[in-house]
């Protein structure tokens, strides 16, 4: 019998490891995405780099004019490394979302990628450093601060992607109050416009989207 007649067309949340891993497609599509993964933290300094180098103009925000600034990196990071750690140990459970999910992934780091590039923002008036201990450390890596990541924003669109990522209401529930509130935190360390933080759930969602029409016609090509 044919590989493809004896495992399930991605994707599938009952999909378990080894059959996962005895379909060639399977492997081809998450070792790509891994490698794109670590292609992805290799090209992210240096293209911070450029954009924190560059001229951009300032957005008028009466919300962030009207809101005195605080720093809350603590909450903030605690919200977002909480998230990403307990939606990881979901999905490595899972590897046909968590196949889904790491294209997604990708995608949205390519749309911001290309959003950044095109919306040259300085920064918000009233600016406090958010202090990342990995992001600081590991991925820029230079003596001056990245302040121009702007639109949009990473941090509210990377916590509404793991909502997208689970399943169980409760979860993704949990997940959708944790992005309103790590929107709501940025934008009291006024490290980004308003307009960056609403448009982040629309562009995870699209990545999102278009990674399972993605990865469902990589799979069913073999």
């Amino acid at each position: 019998m044919p590989l493809s007649r004896r495992v399930p067309v991605l994707p599938t949340d009952s999909l378990l490891w080894p059959a996962a891993w005895a379909w060639p497609a399977f492997r081809r599509a998450l070792l790509l995405g891994l490698a794109l993964l670590l292609v992805l933290a290799a090209f992210v300094p240096h293209y911070f780099a450029y954009i924190q180098a560059r001229p951009g103009f300032v957005l008028p925000d009466p919300l962030l004019a009207a809101l005195p600034a605080h720093d809350v990196s603590g909450p903030t990071f605690g919200l977002i490394y909480l998230s990403i750690g307990a939606t990881l140990g979901y999905l490595l459970r899972r590897p046909a979302l968590l196949l889904h999910s790491l294209w997604a992934y990708l995608l949205l780091h390519a749309f911001r990628t290309l959003t950044l590039y095109l919306v040259p923002l300085e920064p918000p008036a009233g600016l406090l450093l958010l202090h990342d201990p990995f992001v600081d450390r590991f991925l820029y890596g230079g003596p001056t601060p990245i302040t121009k990541d702007l639109f949009f924003s990473g941090h509210t669109a990377t916590l509404f992607l793991l909502s997208l990522s689970v399943r169980p209401r409760l979860w993704r529930q949990v997940l959708l109050a944790a992005t309103v509130a790590v929107g709501m935190l940025v934008l009291v360390q006024h490290t980004h416009y308003t307009y960056d933080v609403l448009a982040a759930p629309f562009f995870a969602a699209a990545s999102y989207w278009l990674a399972g029409r993605l990865v469902r016609g990589v799979v069913q090509a073999q």
